[in-house]
């Protein structure tokens, strides 16, 4: 589905790990929502860590998916303060953050994301979120540079 067939419900996608450049993504997308008549679907992937085999485990109490939910709420909240856009919708999905990003792109009018994220080590081993969704998605995309989206640096 491309960005012509998304017109009946518009949304701006915005992929959220609660880095810094996720935060400056959602103020962006902000930013950019009247102007293309959209709401802001907030996006946080999240998956079960991977056994190392060494007897290590996460702890039974733990879950990824409560706490890409917590993720979520810090990061909107440090963004927008008490006041959400209106019409702004959360999602916490299971999967690989690229991946997940990609999917929802299919029913987006564009994907914003930031240009630097939580990913470490497994984001040198899986390659850069933001390369993925720019090479893949169904829509424009939005990589933001700056910590900030009052710096004006997003391409």
């Amino acid at each position: 589905m491309g960005p012509s067939e998304n017109q009946e419900n518009p949304r701006i996608v915005v992929g959220v790990d609660g880095s810094e450049m996720s935060v400056a993504a959602l103020r962006w997308a902000d930013r950019i929502a009247p102007a293309l008549d959209a709401t802001i679907t907030a996006v946080a992937a999240w998956h079960f860590p991977v056994d190392t085999g060494f007897g290590w485990s996460m702890p039974p109490a733990w879950d990824p998916e409560a706490a890409a939910r917590s993720v979520l709420e810090d990061a909107l909240t440090t963004a927008f303060g008490d006041k959400p856009p209106q019409g702004l919708t959360r999602r916490t999905v299971m999967g690989h953050a690229a991946y997940v990003l990609i999917e929802e792109s299919r029913s987006a009018q564009m994907l914003v994301v930031g240009s630097r994220g939580h990913g470490g080590f497994a984001g040198l081993l899986l390659g850069s979120v933001s390369s993925a969704c720019a090479e893949h998605a169904h829509c424009p995309v939005m990589v933001v540079h700056g910590p900030d989206a009052r710096d004006g640096d997003a391409s």
